[in-house]
């Protein structure tokens, strides 16, 4: 027994939690995967947030780790946008505390095939820096991090992977450097997050930090696949964690 939970309960959730940080490290949304797995192993749905987020915010170090160690951050764009999405996520967070977060679902439900035909008719992400403005692209970038930030706060699912698709579309940044900036606001709103769950005593320390080693491997092998072969293999795992998206917040709404 390891905190209560049984080997095979916890060994459920490391193997869960490196296929989510793999995923999460590519195209974002591992968070789709990783938190049911720790429902299922049995733990309070505020625990199972609570740890998620220590597992998370060990492996995104380390795939940050790794696209800053290659060059792939600009920090020109990244440092305010991890700031402005850590206001966003206090707003997101107030807002959701007025309103039911039902009325975002629909309007998902409405953007998720409109993502997913545009991610269809693009035959891959941008290999390389598009032309337009150095200010048209911060406003973007700032704009789009401070938005998700306030829908990573109010609900949260695919936060990375929207802002992915933002930073490639219309920001126009190869998919490398757009991947190491979403890590890096990312990092951000789940350190701070982390230390929220573990004031308030929501977290399962032992069982984050070994889940946590699976998440590094996980998030290091996804984010070398992503330096090594950009849209080759981004492009079928965001179709992947779009399609996901799109059951959970269907199933959350109909069940």
């Amino acid at each position: 027994m390891i905190f209560g939970y049984s080997i095979w309960a916890v060994l459920f959730i490391c193997i869960g939690v490196f296929c989510a940080s793999f995923i999460d490290a590519i195209g974002g949304g591992g968070g789709i995967i990783s938190v049911p797995v720790y429902l299922l192993a049995g733990l309070p749905s505020h625990i199972a947030l609570g740890t998620n987020k220590l597992s998370s915010t060990v492996g995104t170090a380390a795939s940050t780790f790794r696209y800053i160690k290659n060059g792939f951050v600009d920090w020109t764009l990244a440092l305010p946008a991890v700031a402005l999405a850590l206001i966003g996520g206090h707003f997101g967070t107030r807002l959701q505390l007025m309103m039911d977060e039902k009325y975002l679902q629909y309007l998902l439900l409405i953007v998720l095939p409109v993502v997913a035909v545009v991610m269809l008719r693009k035959k891959e992400l941008p290999e390389q820096m598009g032309e337009l403005s150095p200010w048209v692209r911060r406003g973007i970038v700032w704009g789009a991090s401070f938005l998700l930030g306030g829908y990573d706060g109010f609900y949260g699912p695919g936060t990375g992977t929207f802002l992915l698709l933002i930073y490639c579309f219309l920001a126009k940044q190869d998919v490398r450097t757009a991947s190491g900036n979403v890590k890096l606001v990312n990092l951000a709103s789940n350190i701070g997050s982390v230390f929220t769950s573990l004031a308030a005593g929501k977290v399962l320390i032992p069982i984050g930090i070994i889940s946590g080693l699976f998440s590094i491997a996980g998030h290091y092998l996804g984010a070398g696949l992503t330096i090594k072969n950009g849209s080759r293999i981004v492009r079928p795992v965001l179709m992947i964690v779009i399609t996901l998206l799109a059951v959970k917040i269907i199933t959350e709404l109909f069940s």
